[in-house]
């Protein structure tokens, strides 16, 4: 993968960026997606933030070979601390992380968003408590994506600020609008969940270890779920 030619998953994200955005992407790492939109035309300026010094120059170096240090600044910050208002952002993207992870830069950066940006988000496991974090906090689930790349199955997230929403707890675990999607790859991916967390729970019962009750019926309660969504 390289600037020119975008992994299977950064094709899907990059799909959700309009013509015309201002995008920040943060732990850019080497910023192969916005130098990708911005050889296409699609985005106006973009910014790309890392938080370690080895990405960082991986992606300084990717921007000064493609000429584009005029409209892609790369800059050494924490999260979102990498906007600032003159950026005039448009687009939020975050990929390659955990979910949990991607939650905790958005709690830590909030006063960093104006609130109207899109957020596109690929987290790596995780995506029940992220999802939880944009309801709470005023954002809808416009669009989602699932693909199998590699033996890994990767979500992306698409949301906007809008009315306040309600997701019930089936909703925040599988995904919204993947549930009602029910694609043939949704469905592998939670068929293969099902017999890993089947094994799991079988495998504690006959080791006879010590393992908290609220552990157990929490996979319980997955299983009981993904069975009625498999059903």
């Amino acid at each position: 993968m390289n600037e020119h030619t975008l992994s299977q998953r950064l094709e899907r994200v990059a799909a959700y960026v309009p013509n015309g955005a201002r995008l920040a992407d943060i732990g850019s790492d080497h910023a192969y997606l916005p130098v990708a939109l911005l050889r296409r035309g699609v985005i106006e300026a973009a910014v790309a933030g890392e938080v370690a010094a080895t990405p960082f120059q991986a992606a300084e170096r990717t921007v000064r070979d493609n000429g584009l240090e005029p409209q892609i600044t790369v800059r050494l910050a924490d999260g979102l601390s990498a906007i600032g208002a003159d950026d005039r952002i448009s687009v939020v993207s975050l990929c390659g992380m955990g979910g949990e992870t991607i939650r905790d830069i958005f709690e830590a950066g909030k006063s960093y968003l104006r609130g109207d940006e899109r957020l596109i988000l690929q987290p790596n496991g995780g995506e029940q408590p992220l999802r939880a974090w944009l309801m709470r906090n005023g954002y809808r689930i416009v669009s989602e994506d699932l693909l199998h790349e590699q033996r890994f199955y990767y979500e992306i997230i698409v949301a906007e600020r809008s009315e306040p929403v309600v997701y019930s707890a089936e909703e925040l675990y599988f995904g919204p609008l993947q549930m009602q999607a029910r694609t043939p790859v949704f469905l592998a991916k939670w068929q293969r969940a099902l017999r890993l967390k089947r094994k799991t729970l079988a495998g504690f019962e006959l080791a006879q270890r010590t393992v908290p009750e609220a552990k157990l019926q929490e996979i319980a309660r997955q299983i009981r779920w993904i069975t009625q969504l498999l059903a």
